[in-house]
């Protein structure tokens, strides 16, 4: 691929804080094996502090140049995700009256049957599925009826295809959910498994946190996208707004 088919920009933004992250937060306080949560998962919406955190990234990015700014918004269907897509976008954060496209591709990692469990929960209830997951590593272990992160990466890999083919030479956002930043960050930089591991092990996306990409003609043979930064949130701290994480690797089946 040559540089002319890459995007000129490209930030990957986690969703805000969203109910569900509340909801894990209180079962990790008290040390439950499950979270309860009040709808379907990709209907959970926003907290509070996530629409805050949404609005606090769309004021941020309204005070740069029309150039630094989006022109081009992809999200995953999930309520928490356009929900910050359509809050950064009327905080002025796009370039003009920019709309937002779903892409399915973009959801969540499905959990199958360990969805809504903690780390605790998953060692309680499905033993067999922790000691798979201590065997085969969390990039490839597979619960029935979910993915992987390799499974994630494959769906990726199609994504970025398709901003190659429509979006080359645009500026580009991308909203979605922790996994599928940090899975993007493997397929753009071409990281190993275990370099992958390693960055999730020191620490949680941030809700509301920006991953930059430039256009480099110069990178390899063909061009290709600069990291500029990752898990970036200086626009929450200026607002006020702190970013929400969760301790790494404490929960198994919550989807960030």
């Amino acid at each position: 691929m040559s540089s002319a088919r890459w995007p000129e920009r490209l930030w990957i933004v986690r969703h805000g804080e969203s109910a569900g992250n509340v909801a894990r937060d209180a079962a990790l306080a008290r040390g439950d094996d499950r979270i309860v949560l009040p709808a379907r998962d990709v209907d959970i919406a926003l907290s509070p502090r996530g629409q805050d955190q949404a609005r606090a990234l769309g004021r941020w990015f309204a005070r740069c140049p029309v150039a630094d700014r989006p022109d081009v918004i992809l999200a995953s269907p999930y309520v928490r995700a356009c929900a910050t897509a359509a809050l950064f976008r009327d905080a002025g954060g796009g370039d003009g009256d920019v709309s937002v496209c779903v892409d399915e591709r973009l959801r969540e990692k499905e959990f199958g049957i360990l969805d809504g469990l903690t780390t605790s929960g998953v060692a309680a209830i499905y033993p067999d599925q922790a000691e798979f997951r201590r065997l085969l590593g969390k990039f490839y272990h597979r619960p029935p009826g979910g993915e992987s992160w390799c499974d994630v990466v494959f769906r990726l890999r199609a994504v970025m295809d398709t901003i190659a083919l429509h979006h080359a030479g645009r500026r580009v956002m991308i909203v979605a959910h922790q996994v599928v930043v940090l899975c993007l960050r493997y397929v753009i930089e071409g990281l190993s498994e275990r370099e992958i591991l390693a960055i999730d092990a020191a620490g949680d996306v941030a809700n509301c946190a920006v991953t930059e990409y430039r256009c480099d003609p110069g990178a390899g043979e063909v061009g290709g996208l600069a990291l500029v930064r990752y898990n970036s949130v200086p626009h929450l701290a200026a607002a006020g707004t702190p970013a929400v994480t969760a301790e790494p690797d404490r929960i198994a089946g919550v989807r960030g």
